[in-house]
């Protein structure tokens, strides 16, 4: 994490996901650590829960563990990209 902003420095495997769920290909499969899928496919762990954490996605909607929904890119994950 960078030190002053709390937000994860972000890589080039950070700004990959962050594209995809910004192009609808991204679902959370529902827990008490959101697991992210891009394409049908489980992503990196460590990178998925750290967007999470910094709010750069976030779950559309609600579910019970185990459910996919779809991933959505935040405003700020948005801001992420275009500075990047």
């Amino acid at each position: 994490m960078s030190p002053s902003t709390n937000q994860p420095l972000l890589t080039p495997r950070h700004l990959a996901m962050l594209r995809a769920v910004a192009a609808g290909r991204g679902e959370a499969l529902c827990g008490c650590e959101p697991d992210l899928l891009i394409d049908g496919r489980f992503c990196d762990h460590l990178a998925t829960h750290e967007l999470f954490h910094a709010g750069l996605i976030i779950t559309a909607e609600p579910g019970p563990i185990g459910r996919r929904v779809a991933a959505d890119i935040t405003d700020i994950g948005r801001q992420a990209l275009t500075v990047a």
